[in-house]
């Protein structure tokens, strides 16, 4: 039996067969998305609201450096923000802690010693929270009600770990990638083209330029009559659910 071979078939065909190949390579991995299944739990990435407010965070780490710049920032600007506070960091730097606090600032929990906390079981995830609320409470006689996880991962144990002690677990949309040592006016030119109200913006103290950038970002994000608040300012405390892209809402 012969077969005929039309070249022209074969061409058409290969072309359709690369097309398909380079449309499912380009899907994204769902585990990278906000986007999630009726059964993912999901952290709070922002707000849902008509008021024109974002809540500014800083995720305290590394060196305390620059700890006395940033408050001296915030104070001179009439701000008070969220500084999420590794356990080990509070551990080593008590005074700088104490000061965040006493400054007015929000201390949110950021776990004990900033483990991969997707590779945690439940129990080892609510002792990083707990451990670390524990030495929290001792430097500022309060507990903190907030948790942001490491390196922003987060599964449904995480999230389970966090409600098992009647925290909100609380990530971000608006990322400064401060980190990265970019200047203030690259990260502001990321938080102008992202935030909006409601929107979470991520920073970090022990960072090449954060201290040196923290006024020029609060001060243009002022000039466009947005109000820096809290966290705990900015979430609603009841009656809220979170949608598939991670933004909280008020039930109706």
């Amino acid at each position: 039996m012969f077969f005929v071979i039309n070249k022209n078939k074969i061409i058409s065909i290969l072309i359709l067969m690369v097309a398909v190949v380079a449309v499912i390579t380009t899907i994204p991995n769902s585990d990278l998305q906000v986007n999630a299944s009726p059964d993912r739990l999901l952290p709070i990435y922002s707000v849902d609201t008509q008021d024109k407010k974002v809540a500014l965070t800083i995720n305290c780490a590394w060196e305390n450096t620059d700890i006395d710049k940033i408050l001296d920032t915030l104070k001179q600007y009439n701000v008070n923000v969220t500084f999420f506070v590794v356990g080990d960091f509070a551990k080593k730097y008590p005074e700088s802690v104490k000061a965040i606090y006493d400054a007015g600032n929000e201390i949110g929990n950021h776990s004990f010693t900033h483990p991969h906390v997707n590779n945690l079981s439940l129990e080892d995830n609510i002792k990083q929270i707990q451990d670390c609320n524990n030495l929290l409470k001792e430097i500022t006689g309060t507990i903190p009600t907030l948790y942001r996880a490491p390196y922003g991962e987060y599964n449904n144990t995480v999230i389970k770990s966090s409600k098992e002690v009647g925290m909100n677990a609380i990530q971000w949309n608006v990322d400064s990638l401060d980190y990265t040592g970019l200047s203030k006016e690259d990260m502001w030119k990321r938080i102008e083209k992202g935030v909006g109200p409601g929107s979470i913006i991520l920073m970090h103290s022990g960072t090449k330029n954060t201290a040196d950038a923290l006024g020029y970002i609060i001060q243009n994000l002022q000039n466009m009559k947005y109000d820096i608040v809290k966290v705990s300012d900015l979430i609603y405390k009841e009656d809220f659910y979170i949608n598939h892209q991670g933004m909280q809402k008020q039930n109706k």
